[in-house]
């Protein structure tokens, strides 16, 4: 029986280094689509403001989504880990973008105003409470158990 589990052992550590191969290669090419997305996007909207032959605060808060989204891939390509508050900070500008559109198309005070600032205060405290927790109780490293 030795050879036979010898040679399932040996059959499991080939499939387990071939699927870890398949799904690095997904990653790594879904990453680079993504990045390369993120940039076509960004050279287009940039393209549409020259186009117009001015910027609106709409539009620069809109370059900003596409940098934090930028960086947010790259340090997900360099680390591997997803940084939360990136997300956060897109959200934020986000809806920063949709309030200033919103009031500049409606200068009348309404809840939507109360509730986009609303939302903002809350991703704010959300962001806090990321880093608070991460400098109280930083993760372990690769080495730690």
């Amino acid at each position: 029986m030795p050879p036979i589990d010898n040679l399932r052992q040996r059959l499991n550590r080939l499939s387990q280094d071939l699927g870890n191969l398949l799904v690095d290669a997904f990653h790594s090419l879904a990453l680079f689509a993504i990045g390369a997305t993120i940039v076509w996007s960004a050279v287009f909207a940039f393209v549409g403001m020259t186009g117009k032959g001015h910027a609106s605060i709409d539009d620069i808060l809109l370059l900003f989504i596409y940098l934090e989204l930028g960086a947010m891939v790259g340090i997900y390509f360099k680390t591997n880990h997803m940084p939360v508050r990136f997300l956060i900070y897109v959200a934020i500008t986000a809806l920063t973008r949709m309030l200033i559109a919103d009031i500049q198309h409606d200068h009348t005070p309404n809840m939507g105003i109360l509730m986009i600032s609303g939302a903002i205060l809350l991703l704010a405290v959300a962001n806090l409470v990321i880093r608070y927790g991460s400098a109280k109780f930083p993760a372990a490293g690769p080495g730690a158990k």
